[in-house]
């Protein structure tokens, strides 16, 4: 299989696409600084934010809501959709495009159709359970279909041939080193280098429920010496935190550079999103799950295994209170062979290679 000339790369709404796309691009141009890249966007989605200043060449198509059900009518029907189609089209024509990799959102669906129509070839890169609709739908047009997670076959009989190749993650998750890196991170949040941090962070959007059970706990935390590196999520209302603590409790809207806050941390605090699953485990960082309180309960099933694993804790949604967070983070914080056993076993689950094993399976699809 020789070099591939010029990939595009669908997928855009949410870090949750976005971030893995950006990880896998980045792999291509390291084993090859002449692939031509192009990633596909809309006009509103976070890509705009985040995709130029990596420095790839983006380009924005009209993409629509799709209704959550996955039929052929819904192809057929909508005019807008093939606008869509017509538009990714032309740039996979113009930029001669090899192959087509996405990642979900919406504005997957026009580029997969477009491929299609083209008999270009298709790899769907999926991290949920079940599968989001842009990506069940493109699996109408393709058997190359990769997941980020060992569960994810068993419990989706759409993906029951996938392979599993694990998440593509960006090169300053995968290349942490938590411990050399610990005192650098404390000092720039401004935590002091000999107490324990929890670092909390619900996710790109932030998640009020845990913001208001950690800042209900705050005070006896810091009696316990326990430092707190709250990221609030840029969407969520600030909330009362009380200022005569004895130790730092340092709250932030939005960090981008979460490696950052990984590295400070003895413990997380989050919800169960798969980004935020995949790089926990691949650092080995001891982590508290409080998935999302979704209808299909994805974040839980994301969760779950690496939970069982031994790598962390799940509580409900409901059940995460500052009394429950005072009975387990105290107690499980100050406990540094625990916090260790827990982090190998994260770390046993986790996988850092998703990007280089996601390239192999897009060679052998184009191979074919």
């Amino acid at each position: 299989m020789g070099p591939l000339r010029s990939v595009v790369l669908a997928g855009g709404g949410t870090g949750g696409h976005i971030y893995p796309l950006l990880a896998f691009a980045d792999c291509l141009r390291r084993h090859d600084p002449g692939v031509r890249i192009t990633c596909l966007g809309t006009p509103k989605g976070l890509e705009n934010e985040l995709i130029p200043p990596a420095g790839y060449d983006l380009r924005n198509i009209p993409a629509y809501q799709l209704p959550r059900s996955v039929n052929m009518n819904l192809v057929r029907t909508p005019g807008r959709m093939w606008t869509a189609a017509r538009a990714a089209g032309k740039i996979i024509e113009e930029v001669r495009a090899d192959v087509v990799v996405g990642f979900g959102g919406y504005v997957s669906v026009p580029a997969y159709l477009a491929a299609w129509r083209r008999e270009l070839p298709i790899v769907i890169h999926e991290v949920n359970v079940p599968p989001g609709v842009a990506n069940r739908l493109g699996m109408r047009f393709t058997k190359h279909v990769a997941v980020g997670f060992p569960h994810q076959p068993s419990q989706a009989e759409s993906l029951r041939d996938a392979r599993v190749v694990g998440v593509p993650l960006r090169r300053s998750i995968t290349g942490l080193d938590r411990a050399a890196m610990q005192g650098a991170a404390r000092a720039h949040f401004g935590l002091r280098p000999d107490l324990p941090v929890l670092f909390v962070a619900g996710g790109s959007q932030g998640a009020r429920s845990i913001n208001l059970a950690v800042a209900g706990a705050a005070k006896e935390l810091a009696r316990n010496g326990i430092q707190v590196l709250h990221v609030i999520g840029a969407r969520n209302e600030p909330v009362p935190i009380p200022t005569d603590l004895p130790v730092p409790y340092v709250t932030l809207p939005y960090l981008s550079d979460m490696d950052a806050g990984y590295a400070a941390a003895d413990l997380m605090l989050g919800r169960g999103g798969a980004m935020t699953c995949a790089e926990v485990a691949a650092i080995g960082l001891p982590t508290i799950y409080v998935p999302y309180p979704h209808s299909n309960q994805e974040q839980k099933r994301n969760a779950l295994p690496v939970v069982e694993a031994g790598g962390g804790l799940l509580v409900d949604d409901t059940e995460l209170t500052p009394d429950w967070l005072e009975r387990t983070v105290i107690p499980l914080i100050r406990d540094p062979q625990r916090l260790h056993a827990m982090g190998a076993a994260a770390a046993a689950y986790g996988r850092r290679d998703g990007d280089e094993a996601l390239l192999n399976f897009v060679y052998e699809a184009v191979a074919r």
